[in-house]
């Protein structure tokens, strides 16, 4: 026998253990790959949600009137110490709404140098905040690919893009929302009561963001009847302390001035109601109308028939999870998502004005949860589910890039504005000024923000009762125009009327806007103008 042929038994045994170690090691990597790869996913999602809501933030800004009258609290707050316990008014029915959105602003707004842009960072920061939720309640309560499928959604959607790089109350709502629902979840779901703290204190802040959050209080009635058994008293009376805590700058002033606009708030929609009182096909038509808006211009966006097509296949795919659920706390999950839908839809269905999308920011994250429970759905039918589910999200997600708002010219809003303003103070060469806008759809807090900002605040022409002197009608009138035709001499618009009799002294084209100077008409001193 030759001795290349002799078998050493040491050998052959380190070498087996050798191949052993080795197949261990890659085994070992492939399985912490396995385990690390959702949280390389999530990382990456949020940065494309971060990108999407920060890239150009200043061109694309949107600051108008509201807006500006929101910085100009904000900065009045700072550096005049001017608190307030009101926050801005609404759209509708004239009631204000509470503070909370203006203390949010305030850290940001001094932190950028009282530039506008620092609030809009603040709400592209919750956007993020937002994408970050919906992946750890889907994690929790759903698995991986549900929770990475969803907030990747949510990350390239364009309508939550659009509103999450601005700054304005309603635009932080899903935020609080998710909020919200997440520690209901985990209060009567994962047995950690104590979420109804946080529960509690969303709320507060939800409501003062917006009137139409008022639905998350049937939605937090019905969960406390359902799990009554597992919330005990002393939590339900902390999370109920937090409410008080949060919404206590807006209960102040109610409780100061008689709950004027709580009691505004209901008489308006019993006016409403009695006004037009709507019928079970008008309930009907609202609640449809909402229901394929709600995931057609959040998650579909292509078109309103295809929503309605992926509605259905939503509805048989979500009902297939629920029936074949195995982790616990996942069908209690679906429950009570389910009841915070149904009871906001039904909610538009009572109401009778006009549904503006923002209004649906309550709401904003449940068709994505929807469509990341029907995707992981699919998700697990073998090889020929992965892929048709993987499918669905590549093309969803096409669709969303299609119509993404970065595909659209920023529009340069507050570089206009600053521009016009700067223009202003400068003709105005240190003298008191009275100052108007023209505009169709505007107010002039934007460019007041500005003026006030640089020491240069326009006086305010005040009535003749309260000024009989004419004090504030100073011997410049400044006049910005926004619209096409600008006819500023006789123009009944305050600022302008209460002047008195004027003329233009000169006029120019100053970014997108037109300025003319007004003086006092020839003949005429400022003290004995008289209103027109």
């Amino acid at each position: 026998m030759k001795k290349s042929e002799i078998r050493n038994p040491k050998h052959e045994t380190n070498s087996n253990d050798q191949n052993s170690k080795y197949q261990n090691d890659s085994n070992l990597k492939h399985s912490n790959f396995k385990r690390f790869l959702p949280t390389i996913l999530i990382i990456f999602i949020l940065v494309i949600g971060a990108f999407f809501r920060l890239y150009r933030i200043r061109e694309y800004l949107t600051f108008l009137g509201d807006e500006g009258r929101d910085v100009l609290v904000v900065k009045r707050m700072i550096v005049d110490g001017k608190l307030t316990l009101l926050g801005p008014i609404t759209s509708v029915g004239s009631i204000y709404m509470g503070p909370v959105y203006y203390y949010m602003m305030a850290p940001f707004l001094l932190l950028a140098g009282f530039d506008p842009v620092g609030p809009a960072v603040m709400v592209a920061l919750f956007g993020v905040g937002t994408i970050a939720l919906i992946y750890v309640l889907m994690k929790q309560f759903f698995d991986d690919f549900a929770a990475l499928s969803a907030s990747f959604l949510y990350a390239v959607s364009p309508l939550p893009i659009l509103y999450g790089r601005a700054s304005w109350n309603p635009n932080v709502v899903p935020f609080f929302a998710t909020v919200l629902i997440y520690s209901l979840l985990q209060s009567c779901l994962a047995g950690k009561t104590k979420w109804l703290i946080f529960a509690g204190f969303a709320l507060g802040i939800l409501v003062q963001l917006h009137y139409v959050t008022f639905l998350f209080f049937p939605v937090i009635a019905i969960m406390l009847f359902l799990y009554r058994k597992v919330l005990n008293k002393k939590d339900f009376l902390a999370g109920f302390a937090a409410f008080l805590l949060s919404y206590s700058p807006f209960l102040i002033f109610e409780l100061r001035h008689g709950f004027v606009n709580t009691l505004g708030a209901w008489r308006f929609l019993w006016q409403q109601k009695a006004e037009a009182a709507p019928g079970l096909l008008a309930i009907w038509s609202t609640i449809h109308d909402v229901s394929v808006r709600l995931f057609w211009r959040l998650v579909v966006v292509e078109s309103a028939e295809i929503t309605k097509i992926f509605m259905i296949f939503l509805a048989a795919t979500v009902y297939i999870k629920i029936r074949n659920l195995k982790k616990l706390g996942s069908k209690g999950a679906v429950t009570i998502l389910l009841v915070w839908l149904i009871v906001g839809i039904v909610s538009f269905g009572l109401y009778r004005g006009v549904i503006y999308d923002y209004y649906l920011g309550s709401l904003f994250t449940l068709p994505f949860i929807f469509t990341g429970i029907a995707l992981s759905s699919l998700f697990q039918f073998k090889k020929y589910g992965k892929v048709f589910s993987l499918g669905i999200l590549i093309v969803l997600a096409l669709f969303n890039l299609k119509h993404s708002p970065l595909l659209t010219p920023p529009s340069n809003l507050m570089r206009n504005t600053q521009e016009a303003a700067r223009f202003v103070f400068e003709q105005s060469q240190g003298l008191p000024y009275n100052f108007a806008l023209i505009a169709g759809k505007n107010s002039d807090h934007a460019y007041r923000y500005f003026l006030e900002l640089w020491g240069a605040a326009p006086v305010t022409v005040e009535n003749p009762t309260i000024d009989p002197q004419r004090t504030t009608v100073t011997n410049q009138l400044f006049v910005v125009c926004e619209e096409e035709v600008c006819q500023p001499e006789g123009h009944p618009l305050w600022e302008i009327a209460g002047y008195g009799r004027a003329e233009i002294e000169n006029e120019w084209k100053v970014a997108t806007v037109r300025i003319f100077k007004l003086v006092p008409f020839r003949g005429y001193t400022r003290l004995t103008l008289v209103p027109i």
